[in-house]
């Protein structure tokens, strides 16, 4: 008897150190490096199948989808919940020519925009990451998420982006080219006094969830999707109605009137005119990011930073 208590003493000793090392581990590789590649979407005015200004998901057209990189350092702050701050590059675009309402199609304007953006974000897991390096479903008799044990996060956060809109003057007098829009006041924007430049700097808030698979002990693959709502309407360049278009061709151009107006005059031969809704500045445009990413796992240092 005397023996077995010992061997158990023994054991108890031998297995609790294990298992509290087994909980801090993660501490020991709190820093991720993260690359990933993914496509971004937009919704706004342009495109899409409902009328003209109504948006959001509904009108998502995944033929719009561009190409979209993205760099990031994640830190675990607890086990279950992580900062991250990513930097991505990537394209958004819409158009009028994918779109089967005929007052969207007649308005004729498309846009496109390389978009940076810097953000930050807090994770939280719904199903937190596994100590042990691989997955196994060979004990769980059971299929379900939580047997595949598949890291599963939410998250929001803030970031800032930088876009320039361009149109395409491909019209009859076009010369073919892409032309940055902003500059131009396409809605009378610094001519008008009730209409400003916007800036082509601004702010959004991600809000989204992300998945993590281990391959290895430090190398992971990851598939995150995020919306953000952002504070401006005119990503895509259209916001509210037309201005007077022989007026902006006199105070900005023929380039201008071109792009502000492309319209195919095909709805009963009607040409949009000053006044007529071009946008709806009642909805902020909205931009979503989808990245499958590699993630690299790097040792804490004695100093609490990483080693490379």
């Amino acid at each position: 008897m005397k023996n077995k208590f010992c061997l158990f003493i023994i054991l108890l000793f031998i297995i609790t150190p294990n298992v509290k090392g087994q909980r801090r581990s993660w501490k020991r590789t709190r820093y991720e490096a993260i690359a990933g590649i993914g496509v971004a979407n937009f919704l706004g005015e342009l495109g899409g199948s409902g009328k003209v200004g109504q948006g959001y998901y509904h009108d998502f057209q995944f033929s719009q989808s561009r190409p979209l990189f993205n760099v990031a350092m994640r830190y675990k702050i607890f086990e279950l919940l992580a900062a991250k701050v990513g930097l991505s590059y990537g394209y958004l675009h819409g158009s009028d020519a994918t779109t089967n309402n005929i007052y969207r199609h007649d308005r004729n304007l498309k846009f496109r925009s390389p978009i940076i953006e810097l953000s930050s974000q807090l994770e939280f897991s719904i199903i937190k990451e596994p100590v042990k390096h691989r997955y196994s479903l060979r004990r769980s008799r059971k299929f379900n998420i939580r047997s595949l044990q598949i890291n599963t996060y939410l998250f929001a956060g803030v970031a800032g982006f930088w876009f320039n809109p361009k149109g395409k003057d491909d019209g009859p007098d076009g010369d073919g080219k892409w032309h940055s829009l902003q500059p131009l006041g396409t809605e009378g924007q610094g001519l008008i006094e009730t209409r400003e430049k916007y800036h082509r700097v601004q702010m959004s808030i991600p809000l989204g969830i992300g998945f993590k698979y281990a391959i290895s002990r430090k190398l992971s693959i990851g598939l995150e999707y995020g919306g953000r709502f952002t504070f401006t309407d005119y990503i895509d360049d259209v916001s509210t109605t037309y201005v007077d278009n022989a007026w902006l061709v006199q105070e900005r151009g023929e380039l201008a009137g071109r792009l502000a107006n492309p319209g195919l005059e095909e709805l009963n031969g009607y040409v949009y005119q000053a006044g007529d809704q071009r946008g709806n500045p009642n909805n902020n445009d909205y931009y979503m990011f989808t990245i499958v990413s590699l993630s690299y796992k790097l040792y804490t240092g004695r100093n609490g930073m990483p080693k490379f």
